[in-house]
């Protein structure tokens, strides 16, 4: 015959010490309610503060490849002005009025670098008045496949501005106001500034500049 003693440490109404052991081990599972939300709580932010910082870096990183390809523009804009004539046949290089000449009303027909000035266009456009990325560079349309994504410049403005410079401090403008905005040219030279900026143009209406160029050309007298 079996006989079975109450543990020393056994509560009232259990059979033995081990039985209390796990009753008390049963009511310390798991968490309480307001740990749960606790722990939720920081979960949610710290992935808050994740996510914003992802998204800093996207919008910087997609600022850099905008601010990339308008210097490009920029630079291949002021080759294009820089491959023209200093002024027009016959005209003084040290004219009054910068500006295209009659007759001259698209790009394609340009052929002197004052004829680029006050130049603004959105979206940008090639030489041949096609939104840049779409033309083959020869007045026609390039593959499908090679476009731009349909869209993408419709924001993108370009401006020129031509202007006089200081023979002897090339930094500083001989028209004050800019001529472009209304002034009047103070004193000519023989050197000339050549201006190409582009902007981009944000949500709520206004822009912002992306890249500027700036090139200094002299007028070189032909030879006698």
């Amino acid at each position: 015959m079996l006989l079975l003693f109450p543990s020393p440490t056994a509560r009232p109404g259990t059979v033995s010490g081990l039985s209390f052991m796990r009753d008390r081990l049963r009511t310390r599972n798991g968490f309480t309610l307001i740990e749960a939300l606790v722990a939720i709580s920081i979960m949610a932010l710290a992935g808050s503060v994740l996510l914003l910082a992802a998204q800093t870096s996207l919008d910087a990183t997609d600022d850099a490849g905008k601010q990339a390809i308008a210097q490009g523009i920029c630079d291949q804009v002021l080759d294009e002005i820089m491959s023209h004539r200093y002024m027009e046949t016959g005209e003084a290089y040290d004219k009054n009025v910068l500006n295209a000449n009659s007759g001259e009303s698209i790009r394609q027909l340009w052929d002197d670098t004052d004829d680029f000035n006050s130049y603004s266009v959105q979206p940008i456009q090639d030489t041949y008045g096609q939104t840049l990325g779409n033309g083959d560079d020869a007045g026609g349309t390039r593959h499908a496949n090679f476009k731009v994504v349909n869209g993408f410049f419709a924001k993108w403005r370009l401006r020129v501005d031509i202007y006089y410079v200081s023979s002897t401090d090339l930094s500083q403008r001989l028209d004050s106001p800019p001529v472009a905005a209304g002034g009047n040219l103070t004193t000519a030279s023989g050197y000339r500034c050549a201006e190409a900026t582009v902007d981009y143009q944000d949500a709520d209406g206004t822009y912002r500049t992306l890249a500027k160029g700036r090139r200094v050309y002299a007028y070189m007298p032909p030879p006698t």
